[in-house]
């Protein structure tokens, strides 16, 4: 790549998009090949080194169903003492929790799936018990003094329910308001959704509660995901989920493949003026750049051809060529 792709750094980072990585979690999940504890790590590493802060480092499920997160505390464990890293742990019941706030998490995402079928398939409960289950789990993470995302997934539709309507996903919504989250995020789990549901869906929750820090994610299953998100961002949400190199998918949604990448997602954002939050100590915007050549990376790690982003593939925005003399 000629000229590295970054993101701008407003003054005001409050005013900036903040791109959440989920590669070792969502990215990782539905994947073949089960990668080594190390490999992880290192994935975890070059995606702070690019200047990402918030990752989602793993997923605290059982291993019988997901065996990908297996290791999840001993990836936490190398983790413990990484500079500038809030480890995200991705939890589906007060169990799930337990093993988080053990293994030293900083945050926790809780997933609340919207639909009953994937609801029932996902986690063997329904959407009304997840509710429930995620409201028990607020109180205890508060008490215990982190954050928890409540994260609304199949919020645009389900391989077994089908149309998921914007009332059914406000309906659920208002219902983990009332947990008090300290952040609530919409999930495309199949990537089906397209931008007129994102603008409705974020209105909607903006007027359930309008002071409530909103975060997308997308899949970019059907080539809508870049668009989904440059709707979330012109709806106010503040924060995006992205997966270097475009891998991941959801394990029991059949045909959801990888998430929007995130050297693809900056890329985007760019050169479309809007700035993205970067925490780096030394100061500077995130190297897309860098997370490129880590998406290309992981992607051979994973046995894959090639990395689904291409950013990777194609480079940043060309340098024009010398005049000839």
């Amino acid at each position: 790549m000629e000229r590295p792709v970054s993101t701008q750094s407003p003054d005001a980072a409050g005013s900036a998009i903040e791109i959440v990585e989920v590669a070792p979690r969502d990215g990782l999940q539905n994947e073949r090949r089960l990668l080594p504890t190390a490999t992880k790590v290192e994935l975890v590493r070059r995606s702070v080194a690019a200047g990402l802060r918030r990752v989602e480092v793993t997923a605290f499920a059982r291993p019988d169903r997901v065996p990908q997160m297996a290791d999840a505390e001993d990836v936490l464990a190398e983790l413990r003492d990484e500079p500038g890293l809030r480890r995200i742990g991705l939890v589906l019941n007060r169990r799930g929790l337990d093993r988080a706030l053990a293994a030293g998490c900083d945050e926790v995402t809780v997933v609340v799936v919207a639909s009953d079928g994937l609801a029932l398939r996902n986690q063997g409960a329904d959407t009304a018990a997840q509710v429930a289950a995620w409201t028990e789990i607020a109180a205890a993470a508060r008490e215990a003094g982190i954050p928890a995302t409540v994260m609304i997934a199949a919020a645009f539709g389900c391989p077994f329910d089908g149309e998921v309507p914007a009332a059914r996903v406000l309906e659920v919504a208002r219902g983990c308001l009332a947990g008090g989250p300290a952040e609530l995020a919409i999930a495309d789990t199949i990537g089906v959704g397209v931008p007129a549901q994102v603008t409705e869906i974020v209105a909607g929750l903006r007027a359930l509660d309008a002071t409530v820090p909103l975060r997308a994610h997308f899949h970019n299953t059907r080539n809508t995901g870049y668009a989904n998100a440059v709707a979330a961002v012109a709806a106010g949400v503040s924060a995006l989920d992205a997966s270097t190199g475009g891998i991941g998918g959801c394990p029991f949604a059949p045909g959801a493949t990888g998430n929007i990448a995130t050297e693809d997602l900056l890329y985007l954002l760019d050169r479309s003026g809007v700035a993205v939050r970067s925490d780096r100590p030394e100061g500077g915007p995130l190297d897309a750049s860098a997370i490129a050549a880590t998406g290309t990376w992981i992607a051979d790690e994973l046995g894959l051809p090639q990395a689904p982003a291409m950013l990777g593939r194609a480079g940043g925005f060309p340098t024009p060529a010398s005049a000839p003399a």
